[in-house]
């Protein structure tokens, strides 16, 4: 497959000079940049998903009448919690 680029970004050279501060031995500014726009949508994919799997449990809930307190939730939440310790 044949690669592509990122639209130029225009920045000021002290936002440049903070960028380059940061850089980490062998880093270059595009992989920092390719980095960071790979985990911003990594972010917003996950917020898109938590999103939808929220709207689609209210539906469910609307449709059901079957609803759960903060209580229970978070009750049930330390009990995976403290599986998950136990298992590591």
């Amino acid at each position: 497959m044949k690669s592509a680029s990122l639209p130029a970004l225009r920045v000021t050279p002290e936002f440049r000079a903070e960028a380059e501060s940061v850089l980490e031995e062998g880093e270059t500014l595009s992989s920092l940049l390719e980095e960071a726009v790979l985990a911003e949508i990594q972010l917003r994919r996950s917020r898109r998903e938590f999103i939808e799997r929220g709207l689609s449990s209210r539906d469910r809930a609307r449709e059901t009448g079957v609803y759960y307190s903060a209580e229970d939730v978070l009750e049930r939440l330390d009990e995976r919690l403290k599986l998950h310790e136990d298992r590591a």
